[in-house]
């Protein structure tokens, strides 16, 4: 699986590393993910999903209904 975010759409992020000497090599950020369950009453179901740090917060402010429909909304796809 890709690293990228199903809420929020983070993905790894390209950059350099660089050296004391100033020497640049390339390198990747890559998105704080965890693989998280969620269970959605008004389904009685669980899903899974990979989501970065910033999304759980964010599911844990607005709820997991209200982030799904505005991902859904916004094209995210969803397992």
């Amino acid at each position: 699986m890709s690293k990228v975010c199903q809420i929020t759409g983070k993905r790894a992020r390209v950059g350099n590393n660089v050296s004391h000497a100033n020497n640049k090599t390339k390198r990747k950020f890559y998105p704080n993910l965890h693989k998280k369950k969620f269970y959605i009453p008004e389904e009685d179901t669980w899903i899974t999903l990979k989501v970065s740090s910033t999304a759980l917060r964010t599911i844990n402010k607005n709820g997991i209904t209200a982030v799904l429909k505005k991902a859904k909304a916004n094209g995210n796809k969803l397992v």
